[in-house]
């Protein structure tokens, strides 16, 4: 395939999945990664496309949500994340999740499990557990955010009250040096909260890039939660405030990727 016609296609698959990476891309061609950045440039060049950590999607005039661009941000990391707590999961069992992109992922692994009591607010969660392998999934109602089709609102944290389960699995935006967990949505947050009130274990799933950070919004200390599942141990100091609160850091090693390697 010359180069031209392999860009046209290029074009025509990032126009149909909102989102490609660069591994992708190459498997799909049969041709090297680096033959794909030497196709991408001059796309991206044009403007045609940009280049996001991890892959690369169309031009944000085109008014791509920015949950498009989040679900293939550190996408192997999300995936290692999502396939231990798939491990944590067993059939039959009860969990709540959220609708943030990791939570998602989360979801996607959990495709292969059975007879599962999903309690969420994200119609994509909703959407990829409800039809398999006898799992019932009870969805809560309210506004639905236009971002990641997720109900937030008073109406999703009653819906949420009415349920016991085993687990309640979150996703946050950020966990600074002192342990504190945080979202950048108050709505976001207040689910978390929410969840983790109705749960027997507590989890937060974050890769490594929410580590050490801060955000708008606190959900709860080191303390509120039994476990943190990620792809990276954290620094030392994080690690012994987590420690002396008797969370279990559970470290997932992601598959090797180039997809963090910058498109052009």
């Amino acid at each position: 395939m010359f180069a031209t016609h392999r860009q046209n296609e290029i074009l025509r698959l990032v126009r149909a999945q909102q989102t490609c990476t660069i591994t992708d891309l190459a498997t799909t061609f049969e041709v090297s990664d680096e033959t794909i950045r030497r196709d991408l440039k001059p796309l991206v060049a044009e403007g045609l496309l940009v280049k996001v950590h991890g892959g690369i999607m169309l031009p944000a005039q085109r008014d791509e949500a920015p949950f498009r661009r989040r679900m293939v941000e550190q996408r192997e990391a999300k995936r290692a994340i999502a396939a231990r707590i798939a491990q944590l999961v067993c059939d039959g069992e009860s969990l709540m999740l959220d609708g943030g992109t990791t939570c998602v992922h989360i979801a996607q692994a959990l495709e292969s499990h059975a007879r599962l009591t999903v309690v969420t607010n994200s119609a994509e969660v909703a959407r990829l557990l409800a039809p398999r392998n006898g799992n019932r999934v009870l969805m809560a109602g309210g506004e639905l955010r236009a971002d990641d089709a997720s109900a937030v609102g008073d109406s999703a944290l009653a819906f949420f009250r009415q349920f016991h389960v085993r687990f309640a699995i979150v996703s946050v935006t950020a966990i600074d040096a002192k342990g504190r967990f945080m979202d950048a949505q108050p709505a976001d947050a207040s689910l978390a909260q929410t969840a983790f009130a109705q749960a027997e274990r507590r989890i937060v799933a974050a890769d490594h890039t929410k580590l050490g950070h801060s955000a708008l919004v606190h959900v709860c200390d080191a303390d509120g939660i039994d476990a943190l599942v990620t792809d990276a141990m954290p620094v030392a100091g994080l690690s012994k405030v987590l420690a002396a609160a008797g969370v279990e850091v559970i470290c997932a090693q992601p598959a090797v990727d180039d997809t963090s390697r910058e498109v052009v």
